[in-house]
């Protein structure tokens, strides 16, 4: 009796075609999830600001510190503030919040809310912008209504 041995295995155009159908996977994938963080960036960044926008806001409100508090949207970061500006603040309560630095911002950078009615010192839009030209827009009017 003959007892055939048989390796087994895979053979190199096997390879070959797997490593080739993962490349094209990759390739066709990368710049979808290249815009998935770019997008996700500038939302986190959007909501990150608002919420501070408010924050500044309800502390102003309730008078906490007997002062009123502020927002200074930076590059890469936004800035709570106590004081009636960012230069002449107390640098002792600054709350920062780091935002990524591919966005690029425009327009309403520093804005302090008056104390106990928290109405903003200025009103207008601040406009970030991701590297993929997406943009998101938070307006303040003059009753220091936050809308996005």
């Amino acid at each position: 009796m003959k007892l055939s041995h048989r390796v087994q295995g895979f053979t190199l155009i096997e390879m070959l075609l797997s490593v080739a159908c993962i490349a094209i996977i990759l390739g066709i994938s990368l710049p979808s999830y290249n815009l998935l963080l770019s997008t996700n960036d500038l939302d986190n960044a959007t909501n990150a600001t608002v919420g501070s926008f408010r924050r500044a806001q309800v502390l102003s409100q309730t008078s906490s510190g007997d002062t009123t508090w502020g927002v200074y949207v930076a590059t890469g970061s936004i800035l709570i503030y106590k004081g009636g500006s960012y230069a002449s603040r107390d640098v002792s309560y600054d709350e920062v919040e780091a935002i990524s630095s591919s966005i690029s911002i425009t327009g309403l950078k520093d804005i302090t809310f008056s104390k106990m009615y928290g109405l903003p010192n200025a009103t207008g839009t601040t406009i970030l912008t991701s590297v993929k030209n997406e943009t998101r827009t938070i307006t303040i009017n003059k009753k220091g209504i936050v809308d996005y």
